[in-house]
């Protein structure tokens, strides 16, 4: 397993919050200025170059305050456009402002916005998710978490304006008939990881609550970042594991097990499991909960969790037949180790976000070299399900 995390990892001190990660390459940030802290490893190097921590924002955001009539102008009357993305029933719509007034443009003209229409149980329930993006969302600066621009509020009508990603979510990718290389699936999947350490790392060591590939968007040079923050929540405070939450919260599929059908006790380990369902779907092409597979097969972390430990069939049953062994297949096995400790059952064991960047970072230097599958294998692999 060569000189990854998965090799030395230490369950025995750490609790389920892991509020201070043992690597020091996403430090502690501080909420009036950019540095980071650290030993000087070339791990903290190398991350800090590329991922800095989160910046937290003043108390009270810079957050442009829209008009209804300013946004609908902007999206051309609310027009459905297929590369925008979706997010649960919420609907989102392109747009196009003036870069620094901020004020609507022609279409083409200017900077391109994401404009999200808040839909969802009722007033309340789209009033608490509001909040939670501008209070949480509104604050935050990193490169791996989505931009927010401003909002609207009037009426009943209730929308949230983001930074532009032309790819669009990693949904879309993942079921779409021209799939993601290897390559880029890291990419993917490093930027995300980065995106939650940082939110773990902070000083309000805030949890995500509802990470999925719906929750992370793409541009155009396969950089991921996180959206999705209506869920989110600050996390426990300092020298606690856990932080009460009046509910459990979150979509079926990529919920901890510490969290359903519990109290909702708050854990930062819980949005590590939800990492290791979203990398599993990243790595297998397959939805985490799909009724059209056979019975034994529609729950994707039941099925494959058996398969993980094993090289052979992780290469055979698991993998994305759409990659067509074009994966290192020592990176692909590396992988699915680590997704196996994120989805353990025990939050203290599973691994803090910057051990997962660690990992995932050594698993994205291995070059490639094709896996040549025996006879058995090839008939093993005949009776996997399709990848969706």
């Amino acid at each position: 397993m060569g000189n990854l995390w998965i090799a030395h990892f230490d369950s025995s001190s750490s609790s389920p919050s892991s509020t201070r990660p043992s690597s020091p390459g996403i430090a502690k940030s501080t909420s009036n200025e950019g540095t980071h802290s650290g030993t000087g490893s070339a791990f903290s190097s190398s991350l800090d170059e590329v991922s800095p921590n989160v910046h937290i924002l003043p108390t009270t955001p810079t957050l442009k305050i829209f008009s209804f009539a300013e946004l609908k102008k902007a999206t051309r009357n609310f027009r459905h456009d297929p590369v925008v993305w979706k997010e649960g029933f919420q609907r989102v719509f392109k747009g196009w402002i003036d870069e620094k007034a901020f004020a609507p443009t022609e279409a083409g003209s200017g900077m391109a916005i994401a404009v999200k229409k808040l839909i969802a149980d009722g007033f309340h329930g789209r009033k608490e998710n509001f909040q939670s993006e501008v209070n949480i969302l509104g604050s935050l600066s990193h490169p791996n978490i989505v931009r927010l621009l401003g909002h609207c509020e009037e009426d009943k009508d209730i929308l949230l304006v983001y930074e532009f990603m032309p790819r669009g979510t990693l949904e879309y990718h993942l079921r779409t008939f021209q799939p993601l290389s290897w390559s880029n699936r890291l990419k993917i999947a490093i930027g995300v990881a980065r995106g939650l350490a940082s939110l773990h790392c902070s000083e309000r060591k805030i949890i995500h609550r509802d990470l999925k590939p719906c929750n992370v968007l793409i541009d155009s040079n396969y950089n991921a970042k996180i959206c999705g923050f209506g869920r989110a929540r600050n996390g426990p405070p300092e020298g606690e594991n856990s932080h009460a939450s009046t509910c459990v919260t979150g979509t079926i599929g990529y919920i901890a097990p510490e969290l359903f059908p519990t109290t909702g006790d708050l854990y930062m380990k819980s949005d590590v499991y939800s990492f290791g369902v979203v990398l599993l779907e990243m790595l297998s092409g397959m939805r985490v909960l799909d009724a059209n597979r056979p019975s034994v097969q529609q729950n994707l972390v039941d099925w494959a969790k058996p398969y993980l430990s094993d090289k052979r069939k992780v290469l055979s049953y698991v993998m994305d037949r759409r990659l067509e062994d074009q994966y290192p297949s020592k990176g692909a096995v590396l992988a699915a180790q680590l997704i196996l400790t994120c989805l353990n059952s025990d939050p203290r064991k599973r691994p803090s976000m910057t051990e997962v960047v660690e990992a995932l970072e050594q698993i994205h230097a291995i070059k490639h070299k094709a896996y040549a599958p025996s006879t058995k294998d090839l008939d093993s692999a005949s009776r996997r399900p399709q990848s969706l």
